[in-house]
Formats: structure tokens, C-alpha cells, sequence
């Protein structure tokens, strides 16, 4: 039996498109800044006396860093299971406000014990942050939109990058007993804590349960996602055959590989940046607002490369090659420090501020890419585990006895990313010669944006433009809400 429809026009569809970015964007940013803030002000807190204060001699501060990652990895894959099983939104608040109460106990640490303990269970707290985000862009958000709104969710990152730093400037000239690397614990830790009672307020835990837009706009808002999008989420189960189709599907590994092969950088580089900068002759002082520029190049590169990857869909994987290449070139100069001027060395490290942006490429070819709840929850997880893989490893390459140039950890990082341009370009040859095949078998064009075959036809590129002509056009029938995988759906085709 055909499913209610509607008959919206150009002005709805632009109408609740802007509803939901109005009201989704700023939540997910502000907590996404929260979530980089609490994670990294680790690396201010050592320039400002937390090493001292709390005894840390050798490799134990990698190893704080490192410990963040063995919560995450222990919490992800049972926290997706969670993300679709609960009320998003509540759930998300529950671990909002659990990390803002760990972020604020890390000041009460007086050591090594101590700080490893807190960093674990920050990681349980956050480990459910990212792949929810990204279930949420996936519910609400077309195929041609989630590569933009992930840019600009992620963005947050590098934005909270520019706060904690000029936080950590103003608390680093506070003089009492104390100190200035607890207050910068105590202060985000209450901020985060407060902040989660917005995210209770405000996100609703699904379309259908969203006030803010009206009962036709709600179904609009369905329907979109269900024709251009990757699937309707709601009221689905966990289904062990999505699991065994991701596990043999060749791009989830690609992902996983070009995964690691981002973050072992990112752990290192996220956790010693201050270090790094104090080595080049600057105070700590002025590490902490250096990191501001560097942060300001990532925001942009980010927001930039999810807009292009968005409304270009064969671009996806070419932009993290052009991410990346800066990366190798900066990692090789500090590399080579030794025989390069100061002021080249320098901008190499700035070089380095384009790799964060690899990340939400990647995430967002997970999530335009993948149908089936459980199969996108499963790839999801597994991207998360190579997240944890390098940022573990990642610090346990800057080695004490190299300080301050760290030959090792430079090396490492320049080796890297220059395989993760070889997995880029492997995983769009992959995709390419997927979409291919499919055609052959098919018999039709299909698109990478929209959902596939819908309303017992597929539809084509030139089908895929207009969303509101898609909704008014297509018949929706209750097959199309069903849980079906990207490999079952005829029309599917990958963005690469």
C-alpha cells in the first residue's frame, strides 16, 4: 500500500532545510568545540607545569595521551550500538555531561595514576561523540549535504583549537596555589558540563519527534532523506547479515587503512603541538596563541573541502590527496631540521595543518556511502578503532630521548600520509570501477545522490538535482523504508 504523501514546492523544501540547519549546525558545532577543547588542552596543561606538578618523568605523558584512545577504543563499538537503539539525543547528554565531569576532576590529579585514570574514562565519555554526530548528519541530511554539514560540524575542532588556546593564554598568567593548568581543566569541565543541558533541551532525538517543524515538514524532512538520502533509520534492528556484508565489502577496508594512516600523525602532532613550538625557541606563552593560526588554516581547509566534496561528487577522494600533500612536504622539512633555517622549519609546521581535514573526507564518504543502519554503524565503528589504532600510537613516536626534534615521530608522520594519498587514489579507482560495474548490471545510469531505485524505478543524475521535484515526483511505497544495504540497492552509486 502506498505511503502518505505530500506535494511541497521549492519555498518548503528551502524552508525546513533551513529549520533543521538552524537548529542541528550550531548544536553539533558548539559541542564538537567542547569535545576538541576537553581532549586537547592536554597539550597546554604540560607547558603550563602539569608534568611537574604531577611527577611525570620518561614516556608517561605519551602515555596520558595515549590512554584517552584505549577508553575509546574499548567504548566504540558498543556505544554504535547504543546510538541507534536509544533516544540520540538523550543519550548524547548523558555522555556530554559525564565528560564535563571528568574533564573538571583531571585538576584534582596529583599523578601519573591519577591523570591515566581520568584520560580513560574521558575517552568511555567521548567515544560516543563523533559516531553519533555522524548517524545524526545521516538521518537528517541528503547525500549532496552531508559532506558540507560534516565539514561544518567538524570545523568545530579547529575552532575550539582557537578558544583553548586564547584560554590557556589568559589562565597561564594566573598566579595562586592552584595553578594555571588545573584552572584550565576546571573552567571547560564546568563549561562542557552546562553545555550538555542544551543539548538535552534543544536536538531532538529523531524527525518524527522534532517540534520545531510542523507535521508536513516532518514528513518532507522523511521523505528527503528516504529519496535522496542513504535510508530512513528509524524503527530499525540490528542485523548481523549488514555486519558480514560490511566486513566483505573492500571500500570499508580502504577506509580503515586510510583511517590509520591519518591519525597516527594526528596523535602525535594533536598532543606534542606546544612542545613541538616551544623547540623552535618560543615561550610558553606565546606557543599557546601561535597554535591560533594554525588552527585558523584548519578551519578553513575543513569548511572549504566539505563544501567542494558536497556539491562536486567525484571529488571526495582527490581532496584528501590535496590535504594530505602539504603534510608530507611539512613533516619532511622538520624532518630535515637540521640542516634548514628556523623560518623554514616553521612553516613546515604549518604545512601540517591541513591534515585534520582528512578526516571529516573520510567520515563523509562513510556516510553518503553506506546504506543499511547496521552496516553504516559497523563502518562507522571500524573507522573509529583505526581513529584509536594511530592516536595511540601516534604519541608513543615522540620519544623523550629525542626531544626537542623528535626525528622519529617526523619520519613516521612523513611516511604516513604519503600512504594515505596511495589508499585515496586506490579508493577512488575502487569506487569508480564499482559504479561501473554496476551500470553494466543495471542497465541504467544511476546516481551518487540520491538513495537508489525508490518507488519501484531508479532514478538518474539528471533526477537528483532538486529535491522537492524528487519528493513530488516519486511514489514512495513501504519497501522503500525498509533497512536495505548500498549492494542490494539497484541505483546506488558511490561518491568517490
Amino acid at each position: 500500500m502506498a505511503m502518505e504523501t505530500i506535494t511541497p514546492d521549492h519555498a518548503m523544501a528551502k524552508r525546513v532545510l533551513r529549520k533543521i540547519d538552524r537548529r542541528l549546525v550550531p548544536l553539533l558545532f558548539t559541542t564538537y568545540m567542547f569535545n576538541f577543547m576537553d581532549k586537547t588542552i592536554l597539550s597546554s596543561a604540560s607547558v603550563f607545569g602539569m608534568r611537574d606538578d604531577t611527577g611525570l618523568v620518561g614516556q608517561q605523558y605519551s602515555w596520558v595521551s595515549s590512554i584517552f584512545y584505549f577508553g575509546y577504543l574499548g567504548w566504540v563499538y558498543p556505544t554504535t550500538l547504543l546510538i541507534t537503539r536509544l533516544p540520540a539525543a538523550k543519550y548524547l547528554t548523558a555522555n556530554t555531561l559525564f565528560w564535563g565531569a571528568v574533564v573538571a576532576l583531571t585538576a584534582a590529579c596529583t599523578n601519573f595514576g591519577g591523570l591515566i585514570t581520568v584520560r580513560f574514562l574521558l575517552g568511555v565519555a567521548e567515544a560516543t561523540i563523533t559516531p553519533a554526530f555522524m548517524f545524526i548528519t545521516s538521518t537528517w541530511y541528503t547525500r549532496d549535504e552531508i559532506p558540507t554539514r560534516t565539514g561544518l560540524w567538524f570545523a568545530g575542532n579547529s575552532v575550539g583549537g582557537i578558544i583553548s588556546s586564547l584560554l590557556a593564554y589568559g589562565l597561564g598568567h594566573v598566579k595562586d596555589n592552584v595553578g594555571p593548568w588545573r584552572w584550565m581543566f576546571i573552567v571547560l569541565g564546568c563549561a562542557t558540563f552546562l553545555w550538555g543541558f542544551a543539548v538535552w533541551a534543544l536536538l531532538p532525538d529523531s524527525i518524527s519527534k522534532a517540534k520545531f517543524l510542523s507535521e508536513e515538514e516532518r514528513q518532507f524532512a522523511s521523505n528527503r532523506v528516504v529519496i535522496a538520502g542513504t535510508g530512513a533509520t528509524e524503527k530499525t534492528a540490528w542485523r548481523w547479515d549488514q555486519v558480514v556484508e560490511c566486513l566483505m565489502d573492500p571500500k570499508t577496508w580502504l577506509i580503515f587503512g586510510l583511517e590509520l594512516c591519518t591519525q597516527i600523525p594526528n596523535g602525535g602532532t594533536q598532543n606534542f603541538a606546544n612542545l613541538v613550538i616551544v623547540s623552535f625557541g618560543f615561550t610558553n606563552l606565546q606557543s599557546t596563541l601561535l597554535t591560533i593560526p594554525y588552527s585558523l588554516i584548519t578551519v578553513a581547509t575543513i569548511t572549504g573541502t566539505g563544501w567542494l566534496a558536497g556539491r562536486f561528487r567525484q571529488l571526495n577522494c582527490l581532496l584528501i590527496v590535496a590535504v594530505v600533500i602539504p603534510c608530507v612536504v611539512g613533516s619532511a622539512i622538520i624532518y630535515s631540521r637540521a640542516h634548514i633555517v628556523l623560518g623554514v622549519q616553521f612553516f613546515g609546521y604549518f604545512l601540517l595543518s591541513t591534515g585534520p581535514a582528512a578526516m571529516p573526507l573520510a567520515m563523509s564518504l562513510v556516510q553518503a556511502n553506506y546504506r543499511g543502519v547496521t552496516k553504516k554503524m559497523t563502518v562507522t565503528a571500524m573507522l573509529f578503532l583505526a581513529y584509536c589504532a594511530g592516536n595511540i600510537s601516534g604519541p608513543q613516536f615522540f620519544l623523550s630521548e629525542e626531544a626537542p626534534t623528535y626525528n622519529t615521530a617526523f619520519r613516521t608522520i612523513m611516511i604516513c600520509y604519503a600512504l594515505a594519498v596511495v589508499l585515496a587514489l586506490v579508493l577512488r579507482f575502487y569506487l569508480q570501477w564499482s559504479n561501473a560495474r554496476r551500470v553494466r548490471l543495471e542497465g541504467f545510469e544511476g546516481s551518487a545522490g540520491n538513495s537508489g531505485a525508490v518507488g519501484g524505478k531508479g532514478l538518474d543524475a539528471d533526477d537528483s538535482n532538486n529535491v522537492a521535484d524528487m519528493v513530488n515526483r516519486v511514489q514512495l511505497v513501504s519497501n522503500d523504508y525498509e533497512d536495505v544495504t548500498d549492494w542490494k540497492t539497484p541505483g546506488f552509486r558511490y561518491r568517490y
